[in-house]
């Protein structure tokens, strides 16, 4: 990937291929750090793909030598203004949620350094792969700011003690305990990242699209119910699925012994 941007380079690159689109940030001297418009152009981009029946998977990953840095300090600091810090936050956040809200998977293609809220975008993905020298930190308590918003989707990732620690001590994580405690789900040779996120991405867009879309939206909606209404709830969600053309054509594709071939 491009360690420098010209001018003229857009600020996110989007990139299509088989179903599978990447996203790319690209802000490589910045260490990708998100900007106002880099916000805006994620956020564009994600409600575009929402849109896009073409698109069965997408990767976030980064240009230049990091996944990304976080907010860019500089132009935070540049607005000292509550009113500013308000908007700029919840536009963070609604990107953050706009990730879990695709109808499809999201992975994190995490290589240098993924801090503050580049770690938080780590953990808002579905899943996540990292080369071996990748480092994960919330370290904005190092300058006097608690990483408030990471700390949501943190904690949704790793058990609560371990996210406490990491926010209030700063410290770098690497790739091996990341996986251990469950930030990511696999820790790959440099070298062999881009094709470890590849077979991943692949392996998901050979799936029938209709029962990838009910099933992410289930995964979460079901985490924050009760027992008995998560059960409800996705008893209701595997009826549904079960009455889309794709679920008939893979079970009579099963009992005819070939290989099923998706219409959704």
């Amino acid at each position: 990937m491009e360690t420098e941007r010209a001018e003229t380079e857009p600020m996110l690159i989007r990139a299509d291929n088989a179903g599978v689109t990447t996203l790319c940030l690209n802000r490589p001297l910045q260490l990708n750090a998100l900007s106002e418009a880099m916000l805006d152009a994620l956020q564009c981009a994600l409600d575009a793909i929402a849109q896009d029946a073409k698109v069965r998977c997408v990767v976030l990953a980064g240009a230049g030598k990091a996944f990304c840095a976080g907010h860019d300090l500089r132009e935070m600091r540049s607005h000292p203004s509550l009113a500013y810090y308000q908007a700029l936050f919840a536009r963070c956040a609604s990107v953050m949620q706009a990730i879990q809200a695709l109808p499809v998977p999201v992975i994190a293609r995490v290589h240098g350094i993924a801090t503050a809220a580049g770690c938080q975008l780590v953990a808002s993905c579905d899943l996540a792969i990292a080369a071996h020298d990748a480092r994960f930190a919330v370290s904005g308590i190092n300058v006097g700011l608690f990483c408030a918003t990471p700390a949501v989707a943190l904690s949704r990732n790793i058990s609560p003690k371990r996210a406490f620690d990491m926010l209030v001590t700063g410290r770098f994580i690497d790739a091996a305990t990341a996986l251990d405690w469950g930030l990511i789900n696999q820790a790959v040779a440099a070298d062999e990242l881009d094709a470890a996120v590849l077979a991943k991405a692949t392996e998901i867009a050979s799936k029938s699209p209709s029962a990838i879309r009910h099933g992410k939206a289930l995964f979460y909606r079901q985490r924050h119910l009760a027992l008995h209404d998560a059960y409800a709830c996705a008893g209701d969600v595997m009826a549904h699925n079960m009455m889309e053309e794709d679920a008939g054509e893979g079970l009579d594709a099963f009992l005819a012994k070939r290989a099923p071939v998706w219409t959704s």
